[in-house]
């Protein structure tokens, strides 16, 4: 490793380090105050705490008798994937899943959070992989090894000064994804209240004004109900099926020899939906192979998940908007995922993106899902969803509010990319002590 700080072994700096249990824990249908942290909740310098498993109190005690976790470990994988890294933040309640490890700095010479980005680092990275072990299914790091890796030791101030530089920029990142989720969640408010609870026309038929909504748009809203085969719906909003107002196309079936290192075209896979929907800019793999242009997506385009592993079930009939990257020039849709075209004359990506993560939809998918170890979604899983169509002025007005909030986190996540980029540039050349403190700082001033 090439640095101008002295190089200690990892063992030297961390008052403990520890092997999680190997062995799958018993989970129990929550919530409980006590979740599992999995290899999938490590990623980036983060631990997500999105899709962790639940546990009793007995098998957290069980599971936590070699060590608990504490504000500032710093964990790592070992295996599937290696070298993937996460900082706790949040440890009420914690535990490690199988294959992975737990290190905590001893505070006298070693700062948790500098320790994280150390880990983060291409030369750390580089340790890892050169450690890594042939495994009988998967490649891992053996436990043994995960005490062994080097790592460089500059003085506790300068140490400070890194974490404090970098981690302004991870927590500016963390705060424009949480406005985000902020944004989402308003939106979704939003479409439950006008489209799912029917709030605005329960108002107008107790004899009342809608509250915080302008007259043109209260006056979109009838002022009663009428039976269908739903229950009761607004008067004059016809029952229809996804299938009515949209086409649904099925994505791309591919060979892993058309998936290659670099190419201008990539596959929109499984790995592009968040768990609980959205769209990961992570998931993208680089493509060579063919496909039909009605396989093709854009920005903006709406999506859906058709497949999940049994495990997880998190990802199944979960929505997505597609957001774009500047390095590939065309987006097809893998074979896990079906492309949702609504007739604009009727409905828009946005009310169907709304839609889509309401409870109702997505306990009609779970019900046409099958599979023992790959979950599927039947072909007519989607377009059979009935649902009481509103005109086409109220889907218009709830759109261009969605529109608006969709546009904040798009502006928030291209941000994230700048600042994300900044770090990136900035972190191996901090930790190897090639770039000192004031010319990062005057880095950040000149990107903010």
């Amino acid at each position: 490793m090439n640095s101008e700080w002295p190089q200690i072994e990892v063992t030297q700096a961390c008052e403990l380090i520890v092997d999680c249990v190997n062995k799958t824990a018993p989970v129990v249908v929550g919530p409980t105050p006590y979740r599992m942290i999995r290899t999938t909740n490590i990623r980036n310098g983060r631990v997500s705490l999105e899709g962790c498993r639940y546990v009793d109190e007995l098998t957290y005690k069980i599971w936590t008798r070699r060590a608990s976790l504490k504000f500032g470990d710093v964990v790592l994988t070992r295996e599937a994937p290696i070298g993937e890294v996460g900082y706790v933040n949040e440890p009420a309640g914690l535990f490690l899943g199988q294959r992975i490890m737990q290190y905590r700095a001893n505070r006298n010479i070693l700062i948790p959070r500098f320790l994280l980005y150390t880990f983060l680092s291409p030369a750390l990275q580089h340790q890892f992989c050169s450690h890594e072990g042939s495994g009988s299914v998967v490649s891992h790091i053996r436990v043994g090894d995960c005490f062994k890796f080097k790592i460089p030791l500059p003085p506790l101030s300068v140490q400070a000064g890194i974490a404090e530089t970098l981690g302004a920029l991870d927590d500016r990142i963390a705060l424009l994804r949480e406005t985000n989720v902020t944004l989402e969640a308003i939106a979704q408010a939003l479409f439950k209240s006008w489209f799912v609870d029917f709030d605005p026309v329960r108002t107008k038929l107790d004899g009342r004004v809608p509250e915080g909504m302008d007259e043109v748009t209260a006056t979109l809203f009838p002022d009663s109900f009428e039976d269908s085969e739903l229950g009761l719906v607004p008067l004059g909003w016809p029952v229809v099926s996804v299938s009515d107002v949209a086409e649904v196309v099925k994505g791309k079936s591919y060979s892993s020899k058309d998936l290659v290192e670099s190419h201008d075209t990539a596959l929109v896979t499984l790995k592009s939906f968040a768990r609980g929907g959205g769209f990961r800019l992570d998931g993208f793999k680089p493509y060579s192979g063919a496909y039909k242009l009605s396989q093709v997506v854009v920005p903006g385009d709406l999506i859906i998940a058709y497949t999940d592993v049994t495990q997880a079930a998190e990802l199944i009939g979960k929505p997505a908007i597609v957001i774009g990257v500047a390095r590939y020039q065309t987006l097809v849709a893998s074979l896990d995922v079906g492309i949702i075209r609504p007739d604009e004359s009727m409905v828009s990506r946005q009310y169907l993106y709304g839609l889509f993560r309401t409870n109702l939809f997505q306990s009609h998918t779970f019900a046409h899902t099958s599979g023992t170890t790959v979950l599927h979604l039947a072909k007519d899983g989607v377009g059979s969803f009935q649902f009481a169509c509103p005109p086409p002025r109220l889907v218009n007005e709830f759109s261009n509010m969605a529109e608006l909030l969709s546009k904040q986190v798009q502006n928030n996540i291209d941000q994230m990319r700048i600042l994300a980029a900044l770090r990136d540039i900035l972190l191996p050349r901090l930790i190897s002590g090639k770039l000192r403190l004031p010319e990062a700082i005057d880095a950040m001033l000149e990107a903010a």
